[in-house]
């Protein structure tokens, strides 16, 4: 039920809030994908790529994970576990509930192709995407990076 409720959630976002986002920071891909990624969104106005994560809206990134949430942390400083508990479950229980998550989390974005939009305050995906290199050419990163713009792009003015 609530796996259903999160699908529905993330599908609710609308051109006009992906809209929203104007900067984005991008965090190293494999093979170099994010310089070719930050030249198409530029050279195509599809968003600003900012070098200073704090000037950033929202991340770009090739992994979502303890890796990624650590990176963050790093970045903007560690984020409240749970900002409106209350404190009605025990500590062991709240423990066990988070690493249940950081495990089923953990190996989502780890297959090479997947690029997520990260909004930098909530630490929510707000938009993905997959689109596998068939090698690791320039050439083939720059065609990946191109699709990966113009779908990005199509997505923000709404289809």
């Amino acid at each position: 039920m609530k796996v259903s409720v999160f699908i529905l959630a993330a599908s609710l976002l609308s051109a006009a809030d992906l809209g929203d986002f104007k900067t984005v920071y991008l965090l190293p891909m494999a093979n170099g994908l994010d310089q070719f990624l930050a030249i198409k969104l530029t050279t195509g106005v599809v968003m600003q790529v900012v070098t200073d994560p704090q000037k950033a809206d929202a991340i770009f990134t090739g992994q979502i994970g303890a890796p990624f949430e650590q990176k963050l942390d790093d970045l903007y400083g560690v984020q409240p576990k749970n900002a409106d508990d209350k404190g009605g479950e025990s500590k062991d229980k709240k423990d066990a509930d988070n690493n249940d998550s950081r495990r089923m989390v953990t190996s989502v974005g780890r297959g090479k192709g997947a690029i997520f939009l990260v909004d930098r305050k909530t630490r929510a995906v707000i938009w993905s995407t997959y689109e596998l290199p068939k090698n690791s050419s320039p050439d083939e990163l720059n065609r990946v990076a191109q699709k990966i713009a113009e779908k990005l792009e199509k997505d923000r003015k709404g289809k």
